[in-house]
């Protein structure tokens, strides 16, 4: 459930505020007025607010890919007037903190939890990434040479060289 919850913006992998109050059990008022409230915990690598650009293309993304995620979880504690907060993984442990209610703290656990998850698969895939690389560098040369045989291969023979002048044949 939490998995669906993290995205992809500007680089980071976050949580829109609306989704993180809701399994910390809070409103997303609640929640964002405690981060305005401790502002000095959340620098920009732990939290920023979306652009107007990045808000409607992401509920454009949500709707074409039939996710429900902005029409259940964030609508029904978003105030449409106000642009969302995202937090990184170092942000959603920090609200938990500032927040300080029993729901917030357990339900951090699994939010770290499942963000290093993510870490861990997005590794596995840089590490079969690297020995695709390696293979194919590996094989590409090997097929090299069989592309060179096989060209020359195709190549026609060289035809004799005629000689010039009257040529007399042998019985």
């Amino acid at each position: 459930m939490i998995e669906k919850k993290i995205l992809l913006i500007r680089g980071e992998k976050v949580m829109l505020d609306a989704d993180l109050a809701e399994l910390y059990g809070v409103t997303t008022k609640r929640l964002n007025e405690q981060v305005k409230r401790n502002s000095e915990r959340f620098p920009t690598d732990f939290a920023f607010q979306l652009t107007p650009e990045e808000w409607e293309r992401l509920k454009a993304f949500q709707k074409e890919s039939n996710r429900s995620q902005i029409a259940t979880g964030s609508q029904k504690h978003r105030d449409p007037r106000f642009i969302p907060w995202v937090f990184t993984e170092h942000g959603a442990i920090m609200a938990a903190t500032v927040l300080n209610s029993k729901q917030a703290v357990e339900m951090s656990v699994y939010v770290v939890r499942t963000f290093i998850r993510l870490r861990q698969m997005l590794a596995s895939n840089t590490e079969l990434a690297r020995k695709l690389n390696a293979l194919e560098k590996k094989y590409d040369s090997q097929f090299k040479m069989v592309f060179d045989a096989i060209r020359q291969l195709m190549m026609p023979p060289e035809k004799p060289k005629r000689k010039i002048g009257f040529q007399r044949e042998n019985n």
